[in-house]
């Protein structure tokens, strides 16, 4: 999980398409031959762009489907948060001072 999460964090480092676009825009002022050259890198781009969403977790859910989840989730996490406040007030973690 933790190397998909730094595969994913490194992916979404790169996301930008501003660069690419810049760079057609200057090849087309100059009335470069790159044009071609840059236009697929941006198509290429893109592609990989779709790729990324279509392997996101939860896209096959709908909308409600992904609100049942969260309003569970969200219920697990306050459960949990009252268990931990009852947990800290029997003072078992009350740890004695060193003299």
């Amino acid at each position: 999980m933790a190397t998909a999460q730094a595969k994913l964090d490194k992916e979404s480092d790169d996301c930008s398409l501003l660069p690419l676009v810049h760079d057609i825009i200057k090849c087309m002022d100059k009335d470069n031959q790159d044009v071609l050259q840059e236009l697929g890198k941006l198509k290429a781009k893109i592609q990989e762009a779709r790729e990324q969403i279509s392997n996101m977790p939860g896209i096959d859910s709908s909308p409600l489907e992904q609100q049942q989840q969260l309003a569970m989730l969200r219920e697990q996490v306050r459960t949990k948060n009252q268990l931990l406040q009852k947990y800290k007030s029997l003072c078992m973690f009350d740890v004695p001072k060193a003299s």
